[in-house]
């Protein structure tokens, strides 16, 4: 844990905007880079084309291109023809994680050249970006991945039958700009799964093996706001504060998880979505309250001294608002959210006993599992799946 080192490092967007209405800024703060923009978008047409309008009025051609879906190494293969097609100097994702994903991959290989199986981890030649990104503006449209500060694009290869990702601090953007007024519309399913992938992203790195002061108060800010808004926006999604700490809840999570680590629900999660269609942020609902379960369970068991033990009864404390609140409360807690919010088991996914050992073998092996705070057996790993199948 953090408390035994004196070294970390803190990277993220270049600019940070947040706030009702900041869609507006988007145009002049594009035309400043350059005069051709890729629009790289998700299923909302309405929301690309007031942002085309913008650009236009400021002298800049927009071109669009669609991500139906999670975004694939073919995706950004074709993203990255269609930008040198439109002679484009500048990129911009407007949508949820996989438009945004896709938008960060496309513009990395603008400047690197080569495919992204160069450049991508465990099925790919894994080669170092050199070349700092073709300048890339995130716009996020959902309050989840927190992916307008990461510094990764999470790709899925059907053919392998895993998400990877392609990675490198020369992807981080070079402005994120957060207008919660984007994610109003969104219906309650949506916000309910990307909320928790949001929740999911502020706890994984608080408990992971690698915090460091700056993510901890993120980690912190970002859990107390989404506890007290997520229902809130999932009920009403136009009550303006609970949108506005939803969107900072995601901010936050990416802000964290760029500059600490993550866990087993991301562990899983990847190669989940590798092998099942299904969107990433409902599979980290499902997983949540059991990978945090089974941590606590394996902590106290082997290394009952840890310091992530207290670190979960925190979790607990700013979820409940309880102050007498530990560990199995937070658990308690999380189960009765996902409850409320209907999240899905995984087996509506197409999940059985008979896909266990590839998923725990996948997990076992996926970056994301690094960060868990313990070492996770093989019949512990089994566990999480039987709990949220």
């Amino acid at each position: 844990m953090f408390e035994n080192s004196s070294r970390f490092e803190f990277a993220t967007a270049t600019r940070i905007l947040f706030g009702a209405g900041t869609l507006r800024e988007v145009a002049p703060f594009v035309a400043a880079l350059g005069q051709n923009a890729l629009v790289v978008a998700g299923r909302t047409a309405d929301r690309s084309e007031r942002l085309l309008d913008m650009l236009e009025a400021e002298d800049v051609k927009g071109t669009v291109f669609s991500v139906a879906t999670e975004p694939t190494i073919d995706t950004v293969r074709e993203g990255t023809i269609a930008a040198c097609e439109g002679a484009v100097d500048v990129v911009i994702g407007l949508g949820g994680g996989s438009a945004i994903d896709a938008g960060k991959a496309i513009a990395a290989m603008l400047t690197n050249g080569g495919t992204p199986l160069d450049y991508l981890e465990i099925i790919g030649a894994g080669k170092r970006l050199t070349v700092p990104s073709a300048p890339f503006i995130a716009v996020p449209t959902t309050a989840g991945t927190g992916a307008e500060v990461t510094r990764n694009a999470v790709l899925g290869s059907p053919e392998h039958g895993v998400k990877v990702s392609l990675r490198s601090p020369l992807m981080l953007p070079t402005a994120a700009i957060v207008d919660p007024e984007l994610t109003y519309t969104l219906p309650r399913s949506k916000t309910a799964y990307t909320g928790l992938d949001a929740l999911t992203q502020v706890v994984e790195p608080f408990v992971s093996n690698a915090p460091n002061p700056i993510t901890d108060s993120v980690c912190r800010e970002g859990m107390a706001r989404a506890a007290r808004s997520l229902l809130r926006a999932c009920e009403d999604g136009t009550d303006v504060l609970a949108r506005e700490d939803m969107a900072v809840a995601s901010l936050f999570g990416g802000l964290a998880l760029a500059n600490a680590k993550l866990g087993a629900v991301h562990g899983f999660a990847g190669p989940f979505g590798g092998l099942f269609p299904s969107p990433h942020g409902a599979v980290c609902a499902a997983l949540l309250p059991h990978v945090v379960k089974v941590n606590i369970q394996a902590l106290k068991a082997r290394n009952p001294d840890s310091a992530v033990l207290s670190r979960y009864d925190e979790v607990a404390r700013i979820v409940t608002e309880h102050d007498a609140a530990v560990a199995d409360d937070g658990v308690a807690w999380m189960l009765e959210l996902c409850r409320t919010l209907e999240v899905e088991p995984l087996a509506t996914y197409g999940l059985t006993e008979a896909h266990f050992p590839e998923l725990v073998e996948k997990a076992g092996r996926a970056s994301s599992m690094q960060g868990n705070p313990i070492r996770l057996l093989p019949n512990e790993l089994v566990e999480i799946l039987e709990r949220a199948a």
